[in-house]
Parts: C-alpha cells; sequence; structure tokens
C-alpha cells in the first residue's frame, strides 16, 4: 500500500479533494456522512453517503460536517477526515502523513483549532492550517510571492472569499457565508413560491448545471423537472427556462457582486492599478456558472476571468505548498 508523507485536503463544504504530491488529486467526493441514529455510528462517507440523501430511513441520517465552509458537526468532520486519509494511506500507516487543510479566510480561532484537532485525532502527524484564497491563487497559477497585485474570487458551496494578495499575503480580504448551497436553496424556493412544487436540492443543483445563468439569455434553454405538487401532494413535471432560473439567483448573486466590490473599495490604490491590469481570477465550483466572468466584470468594471480547472484550484495549490513546504512554512501558515 502506497503511505504518503504529505497529504493537501481542500475540506469543502460540498466537495472534499484530496493531493497527494507526485500523484495529483486522488480523491474528489461530496462532503456528507451517514450517521446512524441508534448508536451514532458512521455508516458510510462521500459517494455512498450522498447517494442516501433524502432517500434515508429515519434510523440513518445522510448530511454534511461542515456548513458554511466551517465545521459544524466536530465528530463527523473527524470521521470524514479519517475516511479520507484511510482511503489514501490505508488503515495500517508505518508514518503519520504530514497533512495540509485549507480553511475559510474568516475562520475563528476556535474553528481554527478545531480543523487542527480533527486531523490529528484522525492520524495526523502534523497538521498546517492555510487560508483557501491563498490555496486557491497558488492552484490557479497566480506568483503569489511578487510585488504585484493579485485578486482570488473563490466561490464554493458555502462561502464566497475575495482576496487581494501580494508579496504573499492577503492585503484585504472578505467573505459571505453564500456559494452554491444558498444557490441551490433560491432555485428550490423559487420553484416552491411560483410553482408549487417541492424539489429536492439535488434536483435543485442539476437545474443549476444544466440551464444556469448568471445574466439572462437570448435563447433561453429548458429543464423539465420532477418534484412533489404542494397542493394534492401528488408527483407533477413542469419546464422551466433559463431567464427564470436567473431571476432565482439574482439574490445570491448579488451578494457576490457586493463582496467583490467591497474588498475592490478597500484595495491600496497600487495594487487596484494591478488588478485594473490583470483582473479577478475566478475559483471554486460555481466559477463554472454561466456568464458569472460577465456578471461581475460588468458590475465592476473589472475584467475577470475563469481559472483553469476552477474547482480544484484549492487542491492543487496545497499540493505546490507541500512540494515546497520551507519555502511556504513561514509565510502563509499555522502549525500544530
Amino acid at each position: 500500500m502506497f503511505s504518503p508523507h504529505k497529504i493537501g485536503i481542500d475540506l469543502g463544504t460540498s466537495n472534499s479533494l484530496v493531493y497527494v504530491p507526485k500523484k495529483g488529486i486522488v480523491i474528489n467526493e461530496p462532503s456528507f456522512v451517514a450517521i446512524s441514529a441508534e448508536d451514532n455510528s458512521v455508516l458510510a462517507v462521500g459517494n455512498a453517503a450522498k447517494e442516501m440523501l433524502g432517500r434515508t430511513p429515519g434510523t440513518i441520517i445522510a448530511h454534511r460536517p461542515l456548513r458554511d465552509g466551517v465545521i459544524a458537526d466536530y465528530k463527523v468532520t473527524e470521521a470524514l477526515l479519517h475516511y479520507v486519509m484511510n482511503k489514501v494511506s490505508g488503515r495500517v500507516r508505518l508514518l503519520k502523513p504530514e497533512v495540509m487543510v485549507s480553511v475559510p479566510a474568516g475562520i475563528t480561532s476556535t474553528e481554527r483549532r478545531a480543523v487542527i484537532e480533527a486531523s490529528l485525532r484522525a492520524g495526523a502527524r502534523a497538521a498546517y492550517i492555510v487560508k483557501a484564497p491563498i490555496l486557491a491563487a497558488i492552484g490557479a497559477g497566480i506568483p503569489i510571492n511578487s510585488p504585484m497585485g493579485h485578486m482570488i474570487v473563490d466561490i464554493g458551496g458555502g462561502t464566497t472569499e475575495v482576496a487581494v494578495i501580494s508579496l504573499g499575503g492577503i492585503v484585504c480580504v472578505s467573505s459571505a457565508r453564500v456559494g452554491g448551497d444558498k444557490i441551490d436553496a433560491a432555485i428550490a424556493s423559487h420553484i416552491k413560491d411560483r410553482h408549487n412544487l417541492a424539489i429536492g436540492d439535488h434536483t435543485a443543483e442539476e437545474i443549476k448545471k444544466t440551464i444556469g445563468s448568471a445574466l439572462p439569455l437570448k435563447d433561453e434553454e429548458e429543464y423539465t423537472l420532477k418534484g412533489r405538487d404542494l397542493l394534492t401532494g401528488l408527483p407533477r413535471h413542469i419546464t422551466v427556462k433559463t431567464n427564470e432560473i436567473t431571476e432565482a439567483m439574482s439574490g445570491v448573486l448579488r451578494t457576490v457582486v457586493q463582496t467583490v466590490k467591497a474588498v475592490l473599495r478597500e484595495t491600496p490604490p497600487e495594487l487596484a492599478a494591478d488588478i485594473m491590469d490583470k483582473g479577478m481570477i475566478l475559483t471554486g465550483g460555481i466559477a463554472l456558472l454561466r456568464n458569472l466572468d460577465t456578471l461581475l466584470s460588468e458590475a465592476t468594471g473589472v475584467p475577470a476571468y475563469i481559472a483553469e480547472d476552477p474547482l480544484l484550484c484549492v487542491a492543487k495549490g496545497t499540493g505546490v505548498a507541500l512540494e515546497n513546504l520551507e519555502v511556504y512554512k513561514r509565510s502563509i501558515m499555522s502549525k500544530k
């Protein structure tokens, strides 16, 4: 069994990715854990647990241990870390690995300690905690140690984090606890209010991915969905169009735009000039939402570009940082 000495973990609200130096991303699974309500034991993790969502009997609870990018359930988060480390290293490890975990920039000291403790209890020899915008920038290929201003907009499942980075550190940052989850909830709420139809999170996510757009489209696309009629209680299907979904998402996207503007207002003039020249880089799963780059560019006047493989940027960043641990140790991370 291959037993890596270093493991990078992007512990996301929606997905958990694991990066091993020289091997790349070895795990990309949903951040779900299924728990037995009777004895509180862990029944399934990752893809197997997500498949149970909304389909479990009363004795099984399928949920996510992270909410809005931070630990909501310590025991279940530890189980998730145990799972990914065992899957990568095997249950019997001759040498405990060093682990690097990404955390939101707005994390509190208590939440930071919780991530460190969960990592150590899951079998890490040492746990390094790094802010996600820094790792996203590294993973997107941004030279963070240069004396230039770089803006990163990282939009994940639970959080939107906007940061200006220069000389290896965050100059200014703003976080909003909105992301893919809030967009899915807004779509489900819209379908409920306008069509009297109840749909699950998975259906809302599929609608977003299939026909969602941050801006109205001239040539709309359609999506036929099934749900439970709230008046009759019976199954029913309807067809929705892109611009209706754009309207449903508009409130959440407005918060994203406001977060970007808040950081731009705080950015020192010299760095603001750099950002106008280079533009902002979008990372995270929601960066793939159609026309989001255009929306942000039109709203702020700053060019917006989608990073290559935006969903993988944070995980790739952990890999680069782990491979150059001595270089990054002092500047970007805290360790226990």
